[in-house]
């Protein structure tokens, strides 16, 4: 199954459905994955910011599915100052994941590739065999980058975060924010990689 694209609406994060199974980031509302609601088994967060966790709770409930998150952003679904959750006059959601991440994990085919730098738990998910990559906020589809004057935020770290998603075979590129970009991926990435060393940002 490819992946599917379920944009997020203002502010929030797109969502993706990958092989049925995955369900990465959670700033959807439930309305908008119900017809998978039965095969979901992982939510997987590519970072603890509230506009990709604000409708965890209510996700998880549908769908029992295992909350994954890297370790160093874990925090952010208890700390609403770590998640950004104040600046949307909301709160974290409150839940303990199910599984943390370190990086270097593979579920359901998808390698977790730790990418700090925009937060210091962001991950990336990356499948070799269809050479597809769901970026979060580490990279976009016009050639930019998430943010990293943020809490915990790093210009370097984000800057070989993207130095290591170039030496990928990227053929297609599923954002955080924006549209995706069905081909010249890797193209994409390393015009990020020259972005940030020339100073930009």
């Amino acid at each position: 199954m490819a992946v599917k694209f379920i944009p997020g609406r203002g502010m929030y994060a797109n969502a993706y459905i990958a092989r049925g199974t995955i369900l990465v980031d959670a700033g959807v509302t439930p309305m908008a994955i119900e017809a998978h609601r039965d095969t979901i088994t992982h939510i997987i967060l590519t970072h603890c910011h509230f506009d990709h966790i604000a409708y965890l709770t209510a996700l998880q409930k549908m769908t029992g599915a295992r909350i994954c998150i890297h370790e160093a952003d874990a925090k952010g679904l208890m700390d609403d100052n770590y998640s950004l959750a104040m600046h949307f006059g909301q709160r974290s959601p409150g839940i303990v994941p199910d599984i943390i991440l370190q990086g270097g994990e593979v579920i359901e085919g998808y390698e977790i590739i730790h990418t700090p730098g925009h937060t210091p738990g962001s991950i990336c998910l990356y499948d070799r065999e269809s050479q597809d990559l769901i970026s979060g906020d580490t990279v976009f589809s016009d050639g930019g980058f998430g943010r990293y004057d943020f809490p915990g935020g790093s210009r370097d770290s984000l800057t070989e975060s993207l130095k290591k998603l170039a030496e990928l075979k990227v053929e297609r590129l599923y954002p955080g924010h924006g549209v995706p970009a069905l081909q010249n991926g890797e193209r994409i990435i390393k015009g990020a990689v020259t972005l940030i060393q020339s100073g930009y940002g």
